[in-house]
C-alpha cells in the first residue's frame, strides 16, 4: 500500500535516510530503531515537513511527494508528534474537530464523537484538555488521527511515558484503528511490547539505513536488530 525506493534525507552533511527501500502492507506496521536512526525524519517525509534529497513514495498508487503537504490532510494523512499537541484550552471535542474532514455538519459531528468514544478518554467531550491527566491528553491526539476518514496514520511515540495501564489501553485502542478506519497505520516507539502486540510486520532503521524488515516475531529476534539496540560488538 505504500512503496518506498530510494528515499535519501540529508541535513548538510548529515544523511539521516540513506537509500531507504520498503514496501509497507495493510494493517498496523512498526518502525523502530535507535535515537536518531532516522524514524522521525521518515514521517517528516510523509507529512510533507521535510523534502527529501531523492527518492519516491508512492502511497495507494499516488505519488505522495508531489501532493502539497496542506494537501495531504486533505488526502488522509494524520499524524502524532512526540511532543504533546493536543490544546488545553480546548475541550476534548473542539481538538478532535480541528482535523481536516471531507464530513460536514451533523456527519462531521458524529464522526467526531464517534473518534472520542473509540479511543476511550473516559472524559466528557466538553472537557477542557488540561483537566486531563497525561494519558487521557494523549488519548486525544490519536483520536485525532482516526477521524475524518484517514488513509494513513502516522503515530511516533504514543506510548512514551505512560504507565503500564494506560499503555495496555492504548495498545487495544491502535490493535482495533485498522478494523475501524481501514487506514494503513505506522508506529513507532521503543515500547517492544507495543511493538509486538499491535504490528504485523516491522522495519528497523539505524543510521539512516534500513538493517531488517519482516514478520515482526523475526525482525526482533535478527541479530543485527538485537545489536543495533544493545550495542554488542563483534570481536
Amino acid at each position: 500500500m505504500i512503496e518506498v525506493t530510494d528515499l535519501t534525507v540529508r541535513y548538510g552533511g548529515v544523511t539521516s535516510l540513506d537509500g531507504m527501500s520498503l514496501t509497507f502492507e495493510k494493517g498496523t506496521c512498526g518502525l523502530i530503531g535507535p535515537n536518531g536512526a532516522g524514524k522521525t525524519t521518515f514521517f517528516n517525509v510523509l507529512s510533507g515537513f521535510v523534502r527529501p534529497a531523492s527518492g519516491t513514495v508512492r502511497a495507494f498508487g499516488e505519488d505522495l511527494l508531489k501532493i502539497t503537504h496542506f494537501r495531504r490532510a486533505r488526502w488522509g494523512v494524520r499524524r502524532t508528534f512526540q511532543t504533546e499537541q493536543a490544546i488545553s484550552d480546548l475541550s476534548v471535542y473542539d481538538n478532535v474537530s480541528m482535523i481536516t474532514s471531507p464530513l460536514r455538519g451533523a456527519a462531521r459531528r458524529a464522526d467526531v464523537l464517534a473518534a472520542i468514544e473509540f479511543v476511550g478518554i473516559g472524559a466528557s467531550p466538553e472537557a477542557k484538555v488540561g483537566s486531563l491527566s497525561a494519558g487521557q491528553r494523549r488519548l486525544v491526539e490519536v483520536a485525532r488521527t482516526v477521524a475524518g476518514k484517514p488513509r494513513l496514520i502516522l503515530l511516533d511515540e504514543p506510548a512514551a511515558g505512560l504507565p503500564d495501564e494506560e499503555t495496555a489501553h492504548l495498545t487495544s485502542v491502535i490493535q482495533a484503528i485498522p478494523e475501524y478506519t481501514g487506514a494503513l497505520t505506522i508506529l513507532v516507539d521503543h515500547d517492544m511490547s507495543l511493538v509486538s502486540a499491535v504490528c504485523g510486520q516491522t522495519a528497523v532503521l539505524d543510521f539512516g539505513k534500513l538493517i531488517a524488515a519482516g514478520p515482526t516475531a523475526s525482525v526482533l529476534r535478527d541479530e543485527h536488530v538485537m545489536r543495533a539496540y544493545l550495542g554488542t560488538v563483534e570481536v
